[in-house]
């Protein structure tokens, strides 16, 4: 694509994951088996021809930029591309500080785009599922004689208030932008995937900073500012889009990889590319083992029972065990005659022989984390070890790094948090 520069804003904190995103930025998150949350949007850039391109950073980057490199599994070490890792940095000038918004980590790189001399600047969330041609979009954006264009989808009525929502005339011209609210007039959400023409971004951006009172962010501030102000338009997005930023949605959207069809196929035809760590052989099924309606990624042992699940690279399910309705990351060992149910286990945990996690009919919300774990799911962070025997119930939260020393009682009752009493490092990300 000609005359466009990309801007992933990829430095969210992912509060509402809670544990999955202690460690690591919300889109370096594994998703899907062997992916990484980000990885849709960097090849949806690359499958539009889109070959310059910035990504913002700032909460725990090193999973990510050890994710992306030089970007070369998407293509970007060819000489007529790039990809440039951009971290918020302190300067002499006043004002210049850690990202304040997501507008504010645009404006604070606007000598970057300047530099790139394209007129179409495409910003883009890194912390969503999607395959999106971006190329429809612009043209979109270029037929209308647009100013700025967002792209849009319909959501259910119960999930608007967790988004910007957007009205339109006859014309698909955004009359009305809402961030937010109990009560929206439209159920067409924004997608945080913008067309801007970089003159007027740049105008935009700049008045904003000058404002004390804005929080600088494009959905509560830049929108509702310019709607009326400018030609802006809504692009309409039939496709398949989910944002993963709460434990539930994260582990709705892996489950929904194995319906038929599944939410997101996985075709040669807009290939979604990653970062392969290592080489892995492929998964191995033992003549004890059982897979049913599960994805399995290569390097995988399997010789219990695995029912409705997502497995990412290198994970051991031991003889007798129970893996369903659950999420296990990378190189987890699942101990012999263990039961998870309704989980999502991060990297590299060990469950021991004999141990239950997510199981029981108590649904009592997590004390610590009721706003985060209220559904059921119960999650284990990366590098937990669970002892042998240990009971965990429903909407529990084992923190990273936790060790047998720090279980009190064998069982753990639903709505309970273990934390960890001392770190562990040299774990992988």
């Amino acid at each position: 694509m000609e005359g466009a520069v990309a801007i992933i804003l990829a430095g969210g904190t992912g509060e509402r994951l809670g544990i999955l995103a202690v460690e690591r930025t919300k889109p370096a998150i594994p998703f899907a088996g062997k992916y990484r949350i980000i990885d849709f949007t960097l090849s949806n850039c690359v499958n539009s021809g889109i070959y310059n391109v910035a990504t913002l950073t700032q909460y725990q980057p090193r999973s990510l930029t050890d994710h992306i490199g030089i970007g070369m599994p998407w293509g970007f070490a060819r000489h007529d591309s790039k990809i440039q890792l951009l971290n918020p940095y302190l300067a002499r000038e006043e004002g210049r500080d850690w990202y304040k918004g997501t507008a504010d980590a645009v404006y604070q790189n606007l000598q970057y785009i300047q530099e790139q001399g394209a007129e179409l600047v495409v910003i883009l969330s890194g912390d969503h599922v999607y395959k999106m041609d971006y190329n429809d979009m612009v043209d979109f954006h270029l037929k209308n004689q647009a100013d700025a264009t967002l792209a849009v989808t319909r959501l259910p009525r119960d999930e608007l208030i967790h988004f910007g929502t957007v009205t339109v005339d006859e014309n698909q011209q955004i009359i009305g932008f809402q961030e937010k609210v109990k009560e929206p007039k439209s159920d067409l959400v924004s997608m945080g995937v913008y067309v801007f023409q970089r003159e007027l971004l740049q105008q935009v951006l700049e008045d904003d900073a000058q404002r004390r009172s804005s929080k600088h962010d494009f959905g509560r501030n830049i929108f509702p500012q310019i709607v009326g102000n400018c030609r802006l338009f809504a692009y309409n997005f039939e496709g398949y889009w989910r944002d993963v930023g709460t434990i539930r949605s994260y582990w709705e959207a892996n489950m929904r990889l194995l319906d038929s069809p599944p939410s997101i196929s996985f075709s040669a035809d807009w290939p979604i590319r990653t970062k392969e760590d290592e080489p892995r052989s492929p998964a191995v099924i033992s003549h004890r083992g059982d897979v049913v309606n599960s994805m399995i990624s290569h390097g995988c042992i399997i010789e219990g029972r695995v029912e409705n699940s997502v497995l990412s690279p290198g994970v051991r399910v031991a003889a007798n065990v129970v893996v369903k309705n659950s999420v296990i990351m990378n190189d987890t060992v699942i101990g012999r005659e263990s039961i998870i149910d309704y989980s999502v286990l991060d990297k590299q945990v060990v469950i021991e022989a004999g141990s239950h996690v997510g199981t029981g009919n108590d649904f009592q919300v997590n004390r610590e984390e009721p706003l985060i774990l209220n559904t059921g799911l119960t999650v284990v962070g990366k590098g937990a070890r669970i002892p042998e025997g240990v009971k965990i119930g429903r909407n529990c939260a084992i923190a990273c790094n936790v060790t047998e020393k720090d279980f009190r009682s064998s069982i753990v009752q639903s709505g309970e948090t273990i934390n960890a009493k001392r770190h562990r490092t040299s774990l992988k990300e």
